[in-house]
Parts: C-alpha cells; sequence; structure tokens
C-alpha cells in the first residue's frame, strides 16, 4: 500500500483549487465553516495525495493509515478531497445538509473514508491514541494521522493525550495542527495564547516541527520520514491562513461561520479563480 508521490506541485495546486471551490459551493443553503476550511484544504489535498496509504479501494484494509479530522467543523474541505479523489460521487456534494443524506456539518462514518465521527473539539486525539495503541500492541505498522485546529488546543483533554501518546511511545501517530491563528470570531493569541506552541508539544515529549501549511515542498520535507524520532510521537504545525483562496474574507474574524446567498457564492468563485491565476502564473514550480 505504498503511496504513489508521482504527482506534482501544480497537481496538488490544481486540486486544492477544486477542492476549495466546493467549499464555496457548500457555503449557501445553510452555509458552512468556510474560514477554516479554506485554511486547512492544502494539507487534506496534500496528506491524501503525497502521504496517507489509503484510497477508494482501501478503505477498509486492516492495513490503511488513518486520518482523523478532529477538527470536525472543517468537513467541507474533507468532503470536497473525498469527492475529488473517487470516494464520493462529486455530484453528492450538492446534498450538503440534505437531511436525507450524511453531509452534514460534522463527520460521519456513513461516508466511505470518514474514520470516526467529530464534531465536539478535543477529542479525537483521544480516539487517534487508542487506534495507534492497537496497532502497536497488534504490531501492525500503519500510520494515524489527527488534523487538529489550534484553537481546539484550548481543550485539556488534547494535553493530556500528548501525555499518554508519549508515555506509551506511539511513534505510529501524527498529528497535525491547522495553525490558522483563528478560533470561531477571535484570534487565539486573544483569548488563550497558544505560542511557544512548537516548544510545548515539545515539552511534553513530542516531536515537532513548523512550516507553512500551503507550502507544498516544505509539507514534502515534513512528511518525507516519519516518526521524526523512533519511540516518539510527531507534530506538524502547519502555519495557515483563514479563508485561504479569497482574500475579501482571508482572516475576518467574522467569517468563520457563513451562509451565502447564491449570488455571492457565483462572486467568491469568479474571485477564487482570479487569484487562483494570478497565483500560478507568478509560480517558478510550473514549466509553461
Amino acid at each position: 500500500m505504498d503511496r504513489a508521490v508521482s504527482v506534482s506541485h501544480e497537481d496538488l495546486r490544481e486540486m486544492a483549487l477544486r477542492v476549495r471551490e466546493h467549499i464555496i459551493r457548500m457555503a449557501t443553503d445553510g452555509g458552512c465553516f468556510i474560514g477554516a476550511s479554506l485554511s486547512c484544504t492544502d494539507l487534506l489535498v496534500h496528506l491524501y495525495r503525497r502521504v496517507l496509504r489509503i484510497s477508494p479501494q482501501t478503505v477498509d484494509d486492516p492495513q490503511r493509515d488513518y486520518l482523523l479530522l478532529s477538527k470536525g467543523h472543517d468537513v467541507p474541505a474533507l468532503y470536497g478531497t473525498l469527492a475529488e479523489l473517487g470516494y464520493i460521487p462529486r455530484e453528492r456534494l450538492a446534498r450538503h445538509l440534505n437531511p436525507e443524506d450524511h453531509l452534514y456539518w460534522h463527520p460521519n462514518r456513513h461516508l466511505p473514508g470518514v474514520e470516526f465521527h467529530s464534531g465536539s473539539l478535543g477529542h479525537l486525539m483521544s480516539v487517534a491514541i487508542g487506534i495507534a495503541m492497537d496497532m502497536k500492541l497488534r504490531g501492525d505498522a500503519n500510520r494515524i494521522f489527527v488534523v487538529l485546529g489550534d484553537g481546539e488546543l484550548d481543550e485539556g483533554s488534547v494535553w493530556e493525550g500528548l501525555l499518554v501518546a508519549r508515555a506509551h511511545r506511539l511513534d505510529n501517530l501524527v498529528a497535525i495542527v491547522d495553525r490558522n491563528e483563528f478560533q470561531a470570531n477571535i484570534e487565539t493569541e486573544k483569548l488563550i495564547p497558544l505560542e511557544p506552541l512548537a516548544q510545548k508539544f515539545a515539552a511534553f515529549g513530542w516531536m515537532a516541527r513548523t512550516v507553512d501549511g500551503h507550502d507544498f515542498a516544505q509539507l514534502d520535507q515534513a512528511f518525507a520520514k516519519l516518526p521524526y524520532e523512533q519511540g516518539q510521537p510527531t507534530a506538524v504545525i502547519a502555519k495557515t491562513v483563514r479563508g485561504k483562496g479569497l482574500p475579501s474574507i482571508e482572516r475576518r474574524a467574522d467569517r468563520w461561520f457563513v451562509n451565502f446567498s447564491r449570488q455571492e457564492v457565483e462572486m467568491l468563485l469568479a474571485e477564487l479563480h482570479g487569484q487562483a491565476k494570478a497565483a500560478l502564473t507568478s509560480s517558478p514550480l510550473i514549466v509553461r
């Protein structure tokens, strides 16, 4: 189940653009948590395309890697990624919030590729630890990845879990923090300061690294060799931008949950493509 890494950075950018399109379209008829969904899009695209040993054909394989989206309110990014990779039909995304489907505001195990329900912040670190311990006891080589929000780190259960993971030497466990510096409608550092975050993970016995969560080259390096140290769990702190891809809402505290009109959705899609075109044209990594 080795993950092929032949996909280029341009491929990743193009897929991330399509996932952001899906997120924007899910931001109407009931809405979604758009800001943080856009901030973690590049992380999820990179993980599924370059890191995770899992595919639509191996969702039940005992040897698969596990990804748990602990910041479950950002599930539009996960829905979009799963749809782009064929876990669910793209057309199904139009049923977001339809009571006759399972595409709701938080992950649901009725959807292929979703390993565990989430919604109440702070509890999937403990679930990930349980899975990691089980794999260790079985002698299996599965890796468990858990994506956390930075505001979620206010939950004491996360830090209790970090201690347990280190105590049991769970080097098959990787925590990824979407460090977009916002929680709900306030900046993290104005509510309960988290910095110095990497040093705090290190103090709890984790090997931690800080990267640009929108730079695929840096993400390649961050996940190239896991674990960072035998016998120690790994933490990747990914610095991201809330609302990434839409300058009109980037880093805006009032754009954490939105319910746009269909006209506003079309305007944001146009803005997304204008911004994306400029970024792709200026990128030195693309040969034209």
